[in-house]
């Protein structure tokens, strides 16, 4: 029995001559291993670095007599089998001798695997891969992917010689430091030989590349500098820029609309699409714009506001993957302002959710469309983006008690019911050049806005 007491072996098994080694330390070499058991005999064969935690091991005796002189030792001394001072547990295999069975990893082809250690997808690009590994010569095609083992990538040279003379080389070193982003302190590769003889890359991209065939197409959203985020100066990644913003709503007192999105978000520039859907029991958006330094302007003055006053509905926003949105359906979930259909406007459906009022109107953008010439007789205007932050109306004198209005330069649409409590107003004043400094509607709890109260967003 050993001082822990846990038995170093198993009284029950059949004697071999071959011995099963359990609890060795780290990385436990051949040479400690036969100085453990060289004092009962000749050691022909060991096999180290065995099990998931690569603490086990196999020595195999000249004689079975001699196994048996080991086991029996170590089970009548009070101190046990030890490898830098860790116990080591004995006990007999069920093998008769060991048999060296070579894994795919250890059979030489012209694909390695690539593990490497310490950073993450991102951190390593393709071009710093192939210029590492073409020191060795030829590289025909590289692919890079993650997983449960951490970033790795399949590359491929033109025969075994070359692959085994990179392997040689560079398993366990590191790549250079010029050659990584400051974040990453060291870069450790673990190279195998993969089963693979011919890599199938559809398409040249930051993941994937074949050095063979310049005339791969190349995948417009996965080039590298769109889609791979880059390093800012504290060492943490860029989001990746995208002209289509993701919006995440919290505190749903109200039901946010596609016409309540438009109306902030234009405030920035022309809104293209917008889609509203449900993800993980929250309610998200997706905002396109048509250029990304229009997004990102939206994103920096409009991160952690709220579209009503009092803490309701705050916005939370991150670029999307998505460049172009597929908006099929016009309703109050998705809208596609880029096509002009004003016969729209009428039919649009009603939403069957409880609404605050009508939000802020921009009265930069009235103001422009105001100053629009009118439209040759039997054209269509373009359909006027601001006409969907509220129900269509005509402007014309005496419409309401004690207004006058300007005649309007624009067709008459059919006038929609108004929500109670709600009222036009006037498309008047100028707007801030600095889009960034205005404020969210001013929306009271109850819906409505309060009187005498300026439109402005609510932080």
């Amino acid at each position: 029995m050993s001082t822990s007491g846990q038995p170093q072996f198993r009284y029950t098994q059949t004697p071999s001559k071959v011995i099963h080694l359990r609890n060795l330390p780290w990385e436990c070499g051949e040479e400690e291993l036969v100085e453990l058991c060289q004092p009962f005999g000749k050691v022909v064969n060991t096999k180290c670095n065995v099990g998931a935690n690569k603490n086990q091991a196999f020595v195999e005796f000249t004689e079975l007599s001699q196994a048996i002189s080991m086991v029996s030792y170590y089970a009548s001394s009070s101190e046990p089998a030890q490898i830098r001072g860790k116990t080591v547990y004995i006990q007999y295999s069920n093998r008769h001798e060991i048999v060296h069975n070579k894994s795919p990893g250890d059979v030489p082809g012209n694909v390695l695997l690539v593990t490497m250690e310490g950073v993450e997808a991102g951190d390593v690009s393709i071009d710093v891969i192939h210029l590492v590994f073409s020191a060795f010569g030829f590289v025909h095609k590289i692919a890079t992917f993650e997983k449960a083992a951490g970033f790795q990538a399949l590359i491929q040279f033109s025969d075994v010689e070359t692959a085994s003379a990179a392997r040689t080389q560079l398993d366990g070193r590191s790549i250079p430091r010029y050659l990584l982003p400051e974040h990453v302190r060291s870069c450790n590769l673990r190279i195998t030989y993969s089963a693979h003889t011919d890599l199938n890359i559809k398409f040249q991209s930051h993941r994937s590349r074949d050095y063979t065939n310049p005339y791969l197409p190349v995948n417009p959203t996965a080039i590298e500098g769109i889609m791979q985020p880059g390093v800012g100066p504290d060492g943490k990644k860029n989001e990746p820029e995208s002209n289509v913003l993701l919006a995440s709503i919290e505190n749903m007192q109200y039901a946010v609309t596609v016409d309540a999105l438009h109306t902030v978000f234009s405030a920035f520039g022309p809104v293209q699409k917008i889609a509203i859907f449900e993800k993980n029991g929250g309610t998200q958006a997706l905002i396109q714009y048509p250029d990304i330094p229009t997004a990102a302007v939206a994103k920096e003055a409009l991160e952690g506001h709220c579209i009503y006053d009092g803490g309701y509905c705050k916005l939370h926003l991150s670029y999307s993957r998505h460049t172009d949105l597929n908006i099929k359906a016009y309703s109050d979930k998705s809208r596609d302002y880029t096509i002009p259909d004003p016969s729209l406007l009428a039919a649009q459906p009603t939403s069957g959710h409880p609404t605050a009022p009508p939000v802020w109107q921009n009265p930069a953008i009235s103001a422009a469309n105001s100053a629009q010439a009118p439209m040759p007789g039997g054209q269509v205007p373009s359909w006027d983006q601001t006409m969907n932050a509220r129900p269509g109306f005509v402007s014309a004198p005496g419409s309401f008690p004690g207004q006058n209005f300007a005649p309007s330069s624009y067709p008459q649409y059919s006038a929609a019911a108004m929500p109670v409590g709600s009222s036009p107003m006037p498309q008047t004043g100028q707007i801030s050049p600095n889009a960034a400094s205005m404020r969210m509607p001013h929306v009271s709890p109850g819906g409505a806005s309060l009187p005498g109260q300026p439109p402005y967003y609510g932080h």
